[in-house]
């Protein structure tokens, strides 16, 4: 799996946390759980790499600098 910055956050609104792929433009998920958030979001970066495969789009390569920030 390629290596894409995470952003993981508590969204008060939703009574969810939040969890963003922003090099993949509108690649989200959430969970009742940062580990079930983790997991959703990676599911999805699959999920939108293969899609933009299937349609021809760029993939953008991950920048690879902070894989963790808490």
């Amino acid at each position: 799996m390629q290596r894409y910055e995470i952003l993981i956050y508590w969204s008060k609104e939703d009574e969810v946390f939040i969890a963003e792929a922003r090099e993949l433009p509108g690649c989200m998920a959430h969970g009742d759980t940062e580990e079930s958030a983790l997991q959703n979001i990676k599911e999805a970066i699959h999920l939108w790499i293969d899609t933009a495969r299937e349609f021809g789009d760029l993939v953008p390569e991950p920048k690879g600098c902070r894989l963790m920030y808490a």
